[in-house]
C-alpha cells in the first residue's frame, strides 16, 4: 500500500490530509503545532509534533520508501525550501509543494519538487470562467491548456444531433457525454439523439476553445492597456511641442 506524508498542516496540507483519509490510513503527519496535530491525529497512522527544518527529526520520523509528501509550511520560503530538500535526499518519490509565486515554484522544483501547487492561481482559473459565463457549469484545468467543462448547449444546436453539429470541427472540442437535465446523470449518447434545450455536454479542448464555446469571446486586457497607454503618450508628446512653441 501506498505510504503518504504531509509536511506542515496549512490549508492544502490539511484538505490533502482529509481527502486521503478517505481512501487509506497510511499517512504520516509532521507540523510544529501540537495542537494542529492532536486535531488532526486522528486521521493518520503517525501524528509528530516535530520542526521540520531540523534535518535529523526529518529522518527520524519519515519512513524508508514513502511514496509521497506534500509540503505546506506556509509562508517561510526557507523552510519550505530545506524541507523539500531533505525530502528528496530521503529518496521520496513524489514531492508536492505550495507556492505562492511562480518565482518561488521554479525554486522549490531546484531543490526536489516534483510538483508545484498555486492555490490562489488554480482557484481563479476554476472559478472565473464560471463567473463570466452562465452557460458553464464547472471549470477543470488538467493541463497546459487543457480543461474538461461542463456547458449548456448552445441554442443554434438545439434539435440537431452531435454528429450534425460537428463540435469538433466548429469549435475544436471533443464530447465526452451527455447529460439530460430530466436524468441528472451523464450518459453516452446515441447517434440518433436529438440534443434538447436545457442538456448539459461534459466537453474536453483547450481553454480558449471551451470558453468561446459557452458564449463568451476572449478579449486582451494587455492589448486594450497598451492602446490606452500609447495614446496618453502621444497626447503627452503633442502637450510639450505645444508648449515649446
Amino acid at each position: 500500500m501506498r505510504q503518504f506524508a504531509i509536511v506542515g498542516l496549512g490549508s492544502l496540507g490539511v484538505r490533502m490530509l482529509e481527502k486521503l483519509a478517505e481512501v487509506t490510513d497510511e499517512i504520516v503527519i509532521l507540523d510544529r503545532d501540537a495542537e494542529v496535530i492532536e486535531r488532526y491525529k486522528d486521521l493518520a497512522v503517525s501524528a509528530f509534533v516535530v520542526d521540520a527544518i531540523d534535518d535529523a527529526a526529518l529522518r527520524r520520523v519519515i519512513p524508508e520508501g514513502l511514496d509521497a509528501a506534500v509540503v505546506d509550511v506556509g509562508s517561510n520560503i526557507e523552510a519550505a525550501i530545506l524541507v523539500t530538500n531533505s525530502l528528496k535526499k530521503l529518496g521520496v518519490r513524489e514531492i508536492i509543494v505550495k507556492a505562492e509565486s511562480e518565482e518561488r515554484g521554479e525554486v522549490f522544483k531546484l531543490v526536489g519538487a516534483t510538483r508545484v501547487v498555486y492555490p490562489d492561481r488554480e482557484a481563479a482559473s476554476r472559478i472565473v470562467p464560471l463567473l463570466v459565463s452562465p452557460s458553464l457549469f464547472s471549470f477543470m484545468p488538467i493541463g497546459t491548456n487543457l480543461v474538461l467543462a461542463e456547458v449548456r448547449i448552445p441554442e443554434k444546436y438545439v434539435g440537431m444531433t452531435l454528429i450534425e453539429a460537428n463540435l469538433r470541427q466548429r469549435h475544436a472540442i471533443n464530447v465526452i457525454a451527455l447529460r439530460e437535465e430530466a436524468s441528472r446523470e451523464y450518459r453516452y449518447f446515441n447517434a440518433d439523439y436529438r440534443i434538447q434545450a436545457e442538456d448539459i455536454l461534459l466537453v474536453a479542448g483547450k481553454e480558449r476553445d471551451v470558453i468561446e464555446f459557452s458564449g463568451v469571446e476572449e478579449r486582451s486586457a494587455r492589448g486594450d492597456l497598451k492602446e490606452i497607454l500609447a495614446g496618453l503618450l502621444k497626447g503627452k508628446g503633442r502637450g510639450k511641442g505645444r508648449a515649446k512653441g
